[in-house]
């Protein structure tokens, strides 16, 4: 890192300026956000897609003059368009989430479900599936169950880690892992004693994650809360910057680690807990696209947070693309797509002499 908060101007891969590769990313994001809504049994025109979607704007749409059919329009705007943005969404907050724990712990390995976030869910989730439980929730069961359930896990592991008002990195991270073995087995057990087949079936898919129930409902919470979440973090940039050079260094630029780690806990466990509970459990994503990021454009947040964002709703995008087109009609759940392709990707980089965890820019 060179600096806290404020990085010289410079280049990054291929010679881009910060604003160009920003540029490039967004313009990126969009033909995927496109062409994943066009992919599918049913083709459709890129020119349609914008076009519906527009004319559901509240003040644009009625003057678009509609030149496509009512089934092309129910497939759009109804099946395609929620779940290629819910997988942005998720995509994104939970690289955003990934970057922040990793800060936070100043762990390389760390992702957003090592604090038992994820796997407070599952426990909740399989009991859903599997026995039906909350049935007084309705459709909304199994979301519901699972962000309670990342939301008691994480008050635990913060409890666990709180010792006399003190947070630390190693109590947490244990706490966490502690946390997350006891309640995986819990969940192996609740999976083991499933009376069905087709049960136990299900429940794994939704350990694996999957966007295929998306609803525009179901969009709008996670969405408020990652974008909420990415504009706060942002401003968190220099506190960031500041705990992946360490403890002692970040008290000695001033800065009041245990509420800023209290802070970034909750934000980036909310964050998790929100996604979770409509998605599943979606690996790799928030290990890998951080490193990328750094790969990119160094250490510094104010340029990592807005790179793994994006590269998180590349990522998830083209991974559904994928989990819902490789094996059609049949579905792959998406954390088997993301680890598949983005293992050996991660691997490479990883070997490259030029990447260091927190180690400065290139």
């Amino acid at each position: 890192m060179q600096s806290i908060g404020q990085a010289k101007p410079t280049r990054f891969v291929g010679g881009l300026s910060w604003r160009n590769l920003l540029l490039l990313l967004i313009v990126l994001c969009l033909v995927s956000i496109t062409m994943a809504v066009m992919l599918g049994p049913v083709k459709i025109a890129p020119l349609t897609v914008w076009k519906v979607a527009m004319s559901h704007l509240p003040f644009w749409g009625p003057s678009i003059v509609p030149d496509w059919s009512k089934a092309q329009e129910h497939i759009i705007w109804e099946i395609r368009f929620p779940r290629v943005i819910l997988a942005a969404v998720a995509g994104a907050g939970l690289a955003l989430a990934g970057a922040v724990i990793q800060a936070l712990l100043r762990n390389s390995l760390a992702d957003p479900y090592i604090l038992g976030v994820s796997s407070g869910s599952s426990v909740m989730a399989v009991m859903v599936i599997i026995f039906g439980a909350l049935p007084m929730f309705g459709q909304y069961a199994l979301s519901i169950a699972a962000f309670l359930g990342a939301l008691v896990s994480m008050i635990v592991v913060y409890m666990l880690a709180n010792v006399s008002g003190i947070i630390t990195t190693s109590r947490l991270l244990l706490s966490g892992i502690a946390i997350s073995m006891v309640l995986s087995s819990i969940t192996s057990f609740i999976v083991m004693m499933a009376p069905r087949e087709q049960g136990i079936r299900d429940a794994m898919f939704w350990m694996m994650g999957s966007f295929s129930g998306a609803k525009w409902e179901y969009v709008i919470i996670p969405g408020c809360a990652v974008f909420v979440g990415f504009i706060f973090l942002l401003f968190q940039y220099r506190g960031l910057n500041a705990l992946l050079m360490g403890e002692e260094a970040a008290k000695t630029l001033g800065i009041n680690t245990n509420s800023l780690r209290k802070v970034l806990l909750i934000v980036a466990s909310l964050l998790t807990g929100v996604i979770v509970a409509v998605c599943g459990s979606i690996g790799f994503i928030g290990l890998m696209i951080p490193h990328i990021a750094r790969f990119l454009v160094g250490s510094d947040h104010r340029r990592v947070l807005p790179v793994s964002v994006l590269l998180g709703v590349l990522l998830a995008i083209w991974g559904d693309v994928l989990a819902r087109l490789v094996l059609a009609p049949e579905e792959v759940p998406i954390g088997v797509v993301t680890s598949i392709c983005g293992g050996p990707f991660f691997i490479w980089l990883l070997r490259r002499n030029s990447y260091t965890f927190g180690g400065g820019n290139r």
